[in-house]
């Protein structure tokens, strides 16, 4: 069957091969960075860093 499939897509055209492309990379299944940084920033996952203490200041003398 893979066989098969490989024969077919080589023998797309150009623009035809292109278009599968296309259609293959925007019906990807896996969320995007984008969609995982909102998730993470709503979802509240990271509440807890809220708590956490200031235990670096400026005062430090470390560079930031």
């Amino acid at each position: 069957m893979i066989e098969s499939l490989v024969q077919v897509i080589l023998s797309l055209s150009d623009e035809e091969r292109s278009l599968l492309e296309e259609r293959l990379i925007l019906n990807s299944s896996e969320p995007s960075t984008r969609d995982l940084m909102q998730l993470a920033q709503t979802g509240g996952v990271f509440q807890f860093l809220n708590n956490e203490p200031d235990i670096y200041s400026l005062k430090d003398g470390e560079p930031i």
